[in-house]
């Protein structure tokens, strides 16, 4: 691995950066991952467990007791997108910060995109190359919605000794619907975007296999986790409601071939990007339609 491309991954992005708590990441949190995903995720509840309360992955209560948080809580995301906000605000709640017994009422209600972020904040504080990445993930139950491929967050760290990235699910690890190692997924379980968009491009696989939480279902929904994932890749970790133009409902449905291939040609990229960084890097630096955003108040 080019040293360009992993120091480019232990920088912070306006996203990733702990601002004045980044030595207590650094020196306060355990170095091992696996342990630090498992605190993280005890600081967290998902908004759809929330809803749900104590069913479903809840039964258990492992995420706490749903009926103890304050009725007038809502989903949490819109409040908290950067990691500092994160951080200062599981501190204003609870000044000792990451606990293993942080009570439920104090808990953050967040989302895998935020997750991500925060995990991904941790690990640079640490100087440890890590990235967020944007896809779908087949491996939870989707309930009544069958067996669909959800919009999902998850993080890879470069693994020094192994040589390697390291792909895992702080945010999914406690609700895996399949058996295998959320510290460690193995290829083929996460359907990176732009696997995704050329099979289906290409016929072989199906779009409607792909939603998100809106519920949106089909082909938009996989353009919109390839843009996030390309920003994410250029260290970019965009709000929800943010995508380039191409991914607006606007603009989707009137795609060109040319326009289509231009994706597919990002797409093909993306499949690899660490041998295809700089090319990646050179289109966010230069290409107006997939940089510049829209959504929201842009």
């Amino acid at each position: 691995m080019k040293k360009k491309v992993l120091d480019h991954y232990r920088e912070f992005s306006v996203y990733t950066n702990p601002g004045l708590y980044e030595n207590i990441l650094k020196n306060d949190l355990p170095d091992d991952i696996t342990k630090i995903g498992n605190l993280v995720r005890k600081q967290i509840i998902h908004r759809t467990t929330l809803a749900a309360g104590n069913t479903g992955t809840n039964a258990d209560k492992k995420f706490g007791d749903m009926k103890k948080i304050p009725w007038y809580r809502q989903p949490e995301d819109d409040f908290l997108p950067i990691a500092s906000a994160i951080l200062a605000e599981l501190y204003r709640r609870d000044k000792r910060g990451f606990v293993n017994d942080r009570k439920v009422e104090n808990k953050l209600i967040l989302t895998c995109r935020f997750v991500a972020v925060l995990m991904a904040s941790i690990l640079k504080s640490k100087n440890v190359p890590c990235r967020v990445r944007s896809g779908n993930a087949p491996y939870f139950n989707m309930g009544k919605l069958g067996k669909l491929s959800a919009d999902h967050w998850i993080n890879q760290y470069w693994n020094s000794e192994q040589k390697r990235w390291v792909t895992i699910d702080v945010d999914g690890s406690w609700s895996l619907n399949e058996n295998f190692n959320p510290y460690d997924i193995p290829e083929g379980r996460f359907d990176f975007p732009a696997d995704a968009w050329l099979n289906i491009r290409n016929g072989k696989d199906d779009p409607n296999r792909f939603c998100n939480a809106k519920p949106e279902r089909g082909m938009i929904v996989v353009l919109w986790s390839l843009f996030y994932d390309f920003h994410c890749l250029m260290n970019s970790e965009i709000i929800y409601v943010h995508t380039p133009e191409p991914g607006t409902y606007k603009k989707f449905n009137k795609l060109s071939k040319n326009e289509l291939k231009e994706i597919d040609n990002l797409a093909l990229l993306m499949q690899r990007p660490d041998d295809n960084f700089f090319k990646l890097q050179k289109i966010y630096n230069t290409n107006r339609k997939f940089r510049l955003l829209k959504g929201g108040l842009l």
